[in-house]
């Protein structure tokens, strides 16, 4: 999902055309629904929910479709999602509203908070202050080390631990990149400075003030929860119910799942500078300071003409469209994709939840509202990401299916499988077993911190296995064995796109 959002801005970037004003007020009244419902079904949708937020007013606040594919419970404006990378604002915020009382400084380095932490480049450790973990500008690649944390069994001391381990793809400060081990290594100075967890925290000093009585902040409590969806994804083209992640090690970085309804009160606060009604709940300070921009993401280029930049403040990306700032996030998780956009200046929210990872729904459904309520003419943002998206889909589908019609040819490995059998080790990750499968020559591997995963390996002739995961969010790949004069000396392991952009290289150990 994250590729095919980064395809989408290269896309858009090629199609410009000239804007116009024209007054589009009726296409919330009168046809976002039949929109809605028609993108659910053309994006194989189960369940979405949508809120818009106005003049501190709600103009839309409704459920689509259902929770579980299969069943007819339908979605409802309380029913739960899990809302990803969304999660990041309230980590941010929470920490921003730490500063505003004087129980920290953002700009005091983290050491002082965390002792124990550091950076693979020591003086980079030394100087990273809490902004840096917040803005991603530690100098990592976007995801990088998310096979290692993401969806383990990795304590949040563990998570930190390794993080200093995790060798930096570029200098210190130089590189924006999305690291979701920074922003758990943030959310947890909070316990260090009010003697509280973070999920305790959060529902201590936001959740319950903003009345948002049925959001949760751990995954580990949405499988209990009575009125939640149920994720899916796509697995070779059939939409597929699959298990919740539990990313609790990683939990101030992703892992809050919330309705529309409780949404739409988080929206509203943030519009009206941290206030509910006559009480100021969030410190306009605190909001004020997530909204600086911290530093450059990269280009942007929208299908109505606008090109800029974007940026990252603390917890938030910020770009201008049409005019105005947007403040603004996307989250994903196995299973779920979401979107949350705030318009300050026109006093505009959009929250987006939907219950599968194969849709950009969630991204062009908010450029079209926007462009309704901006009185732009219709740019057609789902139907030309939807085109996009049905060619690269038949792509990868018909390129999966060469790899795994070669595999029913049976061809042998290079080498007799018992050779690629044993312990590998990763320095960053740990370790994995491969052992003899069940037919033939393919082969398993199982994972040290993902106990509940594995994958078969099936040879595609020399020292090259076709993979495929029990849990179909690592995706499908090719495990290229390194082998010196005859005997097998590791692996390069590498998972989807939506989870981790590097591979890994895993080396055998000698029995």
């Amino acid at each position: 999902m994250k590729k095919l959002h980064l395809l989408l801005v290269c896309l858009i970037a090629a199609v410009t055309v000239n804007a116009q004003t024209v007054d589009r007020s009726k296409f919330i009244r009168d046809s976002l629904d039949i929109y809605i419902n028609k993108a659910l079904t053309n994006w194989r949708i189960p369940g979405a929910a949508v809120c818009i937020v106005k003049d501190g007013k709600i103009v839309l606040m409704k459920g689509y479709g259902i929770k579980e594919l299969g069943l007819p419970n339908k979605v409802d404006v309380n029913t739960l999602f899990m809302i990803g990378s969304n999660t990041k604002a309230f980590t941010a915020t929470a920490l921003a509203m730490l500063q505003a009382e004087k129980k920290l400084s953002l700009d005091e380095k983290v050491t002082k908070y965390i002792p124990e932490f550091k950076l693979e480049n020591k003086a980079a450790g030394e100087m990273a202050i809490v902004k840096d973990l917040l803005s991603h500008r530690l100098g990592f690649r976007t995801f990088q080390g998310d096979f290692t944390f993401y969806n383990t069994n990795l304590s949040r001391h563990d998570v930190i631990e390794k993080l200093g381990k995790m060798k930096a793809t570029y200098p210190f400060r130089t590189t924006w990149g999305y690291t979701n081990s920074a922003f758990l290594t943030a959310g947890e100075i909070i316990p260090r400075v009010t003697g509280k967890p973070w999920e305790v925290y959060l529902k201590e000093s936001i959740f319950a003030p903003l009345g948002m009585t049925n959001t949760l902040a751990l995954t580990a409590e949405m499988p209990k929860a009575l009125n939640r969806t149920v994720p899916h994804t796509l697995v070779d083209g059939r939409l597929t119910a699959i298990p919740y992640c539990n990313i609790d090690g990683l939990a101030p970085a992703g892992s809050i799942s919330s309705s529309v309804s409780d949404m739409s009160k988080w929206v509203m606060a943030l519009l009206d500078n941290g206030k509910v009604g006559n009480k100021q709940v969030i410190p306009a300070a605190a909001i004020a300071a997530t909204r600086q921009p911290q530093d450059v993401v990269g280009n942007v280029n929208h299908l109505n003409g606008d090109t800029g930049f974007q940026l990252y403040g603390l917890g938030w990306f910020i770009q201008d469209y049409d005019g105005r700032r947007l403040v603004m996030h996307d989250g994903g998780v196995n299973g779920y994709v979401s979107s949350v956009t705030l318009v300050p200046k026109e006093n505009l929210g959009i929250i987006i939840l939907t219950n599968t990872d194969q849709n950009a729904l969630y991204e062009a459904l908010r450029w079209d509202i926007i462009d309704a309520f901006f009185k732009n003419k219709n740019y057609h943002y789902n139907d030309t990401y939807l085109a996009y998206n049905k060619t690269s889909t038949a792509n990868e589908l018909a390129a999966d299916k060469k790899l795994r019609d070669s595999t029913l040819l049976n061809i042998k490995p290079e080498l007799s499988t018992s050779k690629y059998t044993g312990k590998y080790v990763n320095d960053l990750y740990g370790s994995l077993d491969i052992t003899q499968g069940e037919v033939g020559n393919d082969l398993e591997i199982r994972f040290e911190h993902h106990p509940k995963m594995f994958a078969r390996l099936q040879p595609l002739g020399g020292n090259r296995f076709y993979v495929t995961f029990s849990d179909p969010v690592y995706g499908k790949a090719i495990f290229p064995f390194t082998v010196k004069d005859g005997k097998v000396t590791g692996i390069r392991v590498k998972v989807a796109d939506f989870v981790e952009y590097n591979a890994y290289d895993f080396r055998k150990v000698d029995k």
